[in-house]
């Protein structure tokens, strides 16, 4: 079986083609390197340099090629980025995957995983969030993802397409490796902001709020291993290629970790005190989010073996250490 990954050479993306090649599938990498690495791409895979959003190259890419189904990572996922320069998200997500769906009809690729967010829901109806609950984004990070994935859905009742969508929450950790890990810039994540205290980069880590209706006062998400998630890839693949009918899919652990509770488990994995400041809350925080994964276990046999938070943490410190400025030398 033959699959491209789209944006490849990104963070869960490079994750998720380690996963698929360990398992003996053909890959091939198609990233601009626009936010990935080419140190990220996979021995094991061909890499291919260019933009979907460019049909010429993406029909050189995928036209004639063999391949068998796509996994989509390609995706602007900065939530603050989206909400000063809506635009870019609407031209790089929506734009691209109109050419996308459009190239893969042509080359008769009827197969598609979705890299999709729980910013598709916004404000929670409750808590755990289930797949069938109210979608209302409250960014356009959130806005284009959801309409990514009706279009999907839409390419399927007019061309036969099946896909995957799949929602997951807060992506944290590295490989155990050491030789794939999180590499933003600039950082936007909970874990690998923390991290940059011991690692000498910032003073001090800031909680913007601490008088929520928590334990503690501080927000509380669902943390999901990046392994986890490239498992759940590689089975959304199989799923579809066993014949499995268009879904969408909520990845977490479904126990949520507030803000407070993460710095504490980084204090313990790296020894270092990690001084914590209280902000203002962020407006659109949610006090809690947290995922039901119950169908993705059920319907894919998805099971994660990564969900305590020590060992989650503990190895974004593993790759944060030993790569303090990410994949540059």
């Amino acid at each position: 079986m033959k699959i491209a990954v789209l944006g490849g050479a990104g963070y869960i993306g490079s994750h998720t083609v380690k996963e698929l090649v360990g398992r003996g599938y053909e890959v091939a990498v198609i990233d601009n390197l626009q936010t990935g690495f080419i140190e990220a791409v996979h021995d094991g895979a061909e890499f291919i340099k260019g933009d979907i959003r460019d049909k010429e190259f993406l029909r050189s890419a995928l036209i004639g090629a063999g391949f068998d189904a796509v996994i989509h990572f390609a995706a602007c996922s900065l939530v603050g980025e989206s909400v000063t320069n809506p635009m870019k998200y609407y031209n790089n997500n929506v734009g691209g995957a109109i050419s996308l769906i459009e190239v893969m009809i042509e080359a008769g690729i009827d197969k598609i995983v979705f890299s999709s967010t729980a910013a598709t829901y916004g404000e929670p109806e409750r808590v755990p969030i289930l797949e069938d609950d109210r979608t209302c984004p409250t960014n356009p990070y959130g806005e284009t993802k959801l309409a990514m994935e009706k279009m999907f859905r839409w390419a399927g009742e007019a061309h036969g397409m099946r896909f995957v969508s799949l929602r997951y929450f807060n992506a944290c950790g590295a490989d155990e490796s050491g030789d794939f890990g999180e590499a933003h810039n600039p950082e936007s994540h909970l874990v690998p902001i923390i991290l940059q205290v011991p690692n000498g980069k910032r003073e001090a880590i800031s909680i913007f709020g601490d008088d929520y209706d928590t334990k503690d006062g501080t927000c509380v998400r669902d943390y999901i291993h990046v392994t986890d998630l490239a498992d759940a890839h590689t089975l959304a693949v199989e799923y579809l290629q066993k014949g499995g009918k268009s879904d969408i899919f909520n990845l977490g652990n479904g126990v949520g970790f507030t803000v407070r509770e993460v710095i504490e488990s980084a204090r313990r994995v790296t020894g270092h005190a990690i001084p914590e400041v209280i902000s203002p809350r962020r407006p659109g925080d949610p006090a809690k989010l947290i995922a039901s994964s119950e169908k993705a276990r059920r319907v894919l046999g998805w099971n994660p073996k990564h969900a305590d938070l020590d060992e989650i943490v503990g190895s974004a410190w593993k790759w944060h250490k030993s790569h303090p400025e990410g994949y540059k030398k």
